[in-house]
């Protein structure tokens, strides 16, 4: 499913529409999906066609009501984008920080970025009660969040300025003004003036913000916009050393490249050392994150801080404020202000 595709509404689906579609009986369905003991067997082909009519439809057995509306289940799940980037792990491990301080437990899910992977998880909380959500979308929008919220009632903080709801806790980096900042730095501290930019495409918000203050940060000193200049990666070391190896084929190499984050900054630098070339005489680099393996690469990398425990710790407090009722309002708003760390890199 494309990065574009939003999440279909379903909300009005029974499982009378569903034994409608199968041509059997409501209890029936309910025997099929809750997998209770049978005093009459079901056959198999009538189970097929239960489970077919399920996936059609697109239900969901709603596990929050019945029986367990109104009691705690001590349990929160929280959705990033990917764990085996090191910016994530102090983040997690804040949220269980104080989920521990709680006495409840997280159950965690990785989407790679993907937005099959975010639907899932929408999908998964549907069918399996939780108290809270924490999630780190890249293509949920605010009206799947409120779908989610509409359809299990559970609390939801979620990290990024670009989801908007009512009821919805965010937390977020200043990171486009962090960028106008690294990038203006670049310029007059360093006095490079043909800068490389390595992306992700827009389909990603965050990626979109940072690519636009770039720009802004360009256009404010009016340096030129050379399109030769920018290349896509997607998140990853690879593709970060992919897109440096472009940008240094160029007839006119850039003096400096920006990475809007810091794995693939970090590929950049594998490729230009493969090329020969000293960091940061010959070509400075510029990260975004100041992911721990920052400091282990040499030179150290130069890069933006955005600070993820700080980020977690904030996400957790306000998801169990809303899970003990000590905050029922409107939706907040936590900004975690950046910081530019300077190293060897740049």
């Amino acid at each position: 499913m494309p990065p574009q595709a939003r999440f279909t509404r379903k909300s009005s689906v029974t499982m009378r529409d569903v034994a409608r579609l199968a041509g059997v009986a409501q209890s029936t369905v309910s025997r099929v999906l809750n997998g209770a003991p049978e005093t009459i067997p079901i056959g198999e082909e009538t189970r097929q066609r239960v489970l077919d009519a399920v996936e059609e439809l697109g239900y969901y057995p709603n596990l929050h009501a019945g029986s367990l509306r109104g009691q705690k289940t001590f349990m929160i799940a929280m959705m990033v984008a990917d764990i085996a980037n090191p910016f994530y792990h102090p983040m997690v491990r804040a949220v269980q920080d104080v989920a521990h301080v709680n006495r409840y437990d997280v159950m965690i899910a990785n989407t790679d970025h993907m937005w099959d992977g975010e639907r899932l998880f929408v999908e998964s909380v549907i069918r399996r009660p939780v108290d809270g959500v924490i999630m780190v979308p890249y293509h949920l929008t605010g009206d799947d969040v409120g779908e989610l919220i509409d359809r299990t009632g559970v609390a939801v903080v979620a990290l990024g300025p670009q989801i908007a709801h009512a009821n919805v806790d965010t937390v977020f980096g200043d990171d486009d003004k962090a960028v106008v900042n690294a990038i203006t730095w670049l310029i007059h501290e360093r006095g490079h003036r043909r800068i490389g930019f390595i992306g992700v495409t827009s389909s990603y918000s965050v990626g979109a913000r940072r690519r636009a203050a770039f720009l802004d940060a360009m256009q404010r000193v009016s340096l030129p916009i050379d399109p030769a200049l920018f290349e896509m990666g997607d998140w990853s070391s690879e593709s970060g050393d992919r897109a440096m190896q472009a940008l240094l084929a160029r007839p006119q190499r850039p003096t400096a490249v920006f990475a809007v984050n810091d794995l693939m900054a970090i590929g950049a630098m594998e490729a230009a050392q493969r090329a020969g070339l000293c960091i940061p005489a010959d070509v400075a680099i510029l990260g975004f994150d100041d992911i721990p393996p920052a400091t282990w690469v040499r030179p150290r990398l130069t890069t933006v801080a955005q600070h993820p425990a700080e980020m977690g710790r904030l996400m957790a407090t306000a998801l169990f404020e809303r899970i003990q009722g000590d905050y029922s309002g409107a939706g907040r708003r936590f900004e975690v202000p950046c910081s530019l760390v300077v190293r060897e890199s740049a």
